[in-house]
């Protein structure tokens, strides 16, 4: 499916592009993909004069849950001296959070295809070996602890979505108590391999030069402009491209 867009990165950059065929879920469930991608970067950050790459001026990228990937692999690197630091990150339409799955963009888009708000949690849901019975509890937000809402509020709400993006029809959810066995089950997605805008902000400050697009019809476009606020915030150079017209899968 990605052999022409690579090879059209390659011809349109100049760049030497590296595809990682990483296993897939539900046979190879979370974090197996994550792993595959840090250990296929390592290795090129270690080999890049072979291919004849200046080390120096890597970049990774995905879209969508490679968007994920990428941005976890790019954590999982900040503290390592033994390598050569990324230059660039490049996220198009990320998954990046599970805390709020009733942002604007998911109540705006949530019958938008190809990514269907119901079809994000099932597949998020496939990929950690989940019971898929409690998505209503999980769209209304009985999965997140008290503790864990005051913790994450300050990284994840819509007071931080910019304005314009709310016009659309978006209404401010109620708030619902948390479940304790939801909350219990849905512990491990709130990893921030799985949920990268909750990294700490030691993690996040140290990031690489980044490249964030969004699409105004993809239910995680407010994923994209949570995470650019965050990483602005910690004084990172964010490059951002917001497609008017774009929906999930653009590319």
């Amino acid at each position: 499916a990605y052999e022409r867009t690579c090879r059209y990165f390659c011809r349109k950059t100049n760049s030497v592009v590296v595809s990682v065929g990483y296993r897939l879920a539900p046979e190879h469930p979370f974090p197996a993909q994550f792993e595959d991608c840090l250990t296929a970067a390592i290795h090129f950050l270690r080999t890049a004069q072979d291919h004849g790459v200046d080390p120096s001026r890597v970049v990774i990228c995905g879209d969508s849950s490679g968007g994920t990937l990428t941005a976890a692999v790019a954590q999982a690197l900040v503290n390592r001296r033994d390598l050569p630091k990324l230059r660039a990150q490049i996220l198009i339409y990320p998954f990046l959070q599970c805390v709020d799955l009733d942002l604007p963009s998911y109540q705006q888009n949530e019958k938008v295809p190809i990514l269907l708000k119901e079809r994000t949690l099932v597949l998020g849901l496939k990929y950690m070996n989940k019971d898929l019975g409690p998505i209503k509890e999980l769209f209304k937000g009985c999965h997140v602890s008290e503790d864990q809402r005051l913790k994450y509020q300050k990284w994840v709400s819509p007071d931080y979505i910019p304005h314009e993006f709310k016009t659309r029809g978006y209404k401010p959810s109620p708030t619902y108590l948390p479940l304790k066995e939801v909350c219990e089950a849905a512990k491990p997605m709130f990893d921030p391999v799985f949920s990268p805008l909750l990294a700490e902000d030691s993690v996040i400050a140290q990031l690489p030069e980044t490249f964030i697009l969004t699409c105004e019809f993809d239910v995680l476009r407010d994923d994209g402009l949570l995470y650019k606020k965050r990483l602005e915030d910690h004084g990172i150079k964010v490059t951002w491209c917001h497609l008017q017209e774009g929906f999930h899968g653009t590319v």
